[in-house]
């Protein structure tokens, strides 16, 4: 999705460009997913030819939205202060993350 987002319209060669390397993905691989997306409606697919266009069709902020949400709902029973908490104890944040994440709720509560 990352690819198609950045780029705009590609077909499943170019997305296993920007992707195969850095994943260890095949072309089948690509397209298998790619397919699975169409399926699930997040990329429309026209025909080109021989081959395919794949777009997307929901905004990066809309589905990041989403599934944010749903990994708090899934695993931290919808309370996101479990999810910073966690992310706390796990020293997972950074003193420089902290101070972004002061200044997000100092300009939240304005």
């Amino acid at each position: 999705m990352e690819a198609l987002w950045t780029r705009g319209t590609l077909t499943a060669a170019e997305v296993c460009d920007a992707v195969c390397e850095t994943r260890d993905w095949s072309l089948a691989t690509v397209k298998t997913l790619l397919s699975r997306l169409v399926q699930k409606g997040a990329i429309a697919t026209r025909p080109d030819g021989r081959r395919y266009l794949y777009s997307p069709k929901i905004a990066r902020a809309d589905y990041v939205g989403g599934e944010s949400r749903r990994l708090v709902d899934r695993l931290f029973g919808g309370r996101p202060a479990s999810l910073f908490a966690h992310l706390a104890e796990a020293e997972a944040l950074s003193e420089d993350d902290l101070e972004e994440i002061e200044a997000l709720l100092k300009e939240m509560r304005k």
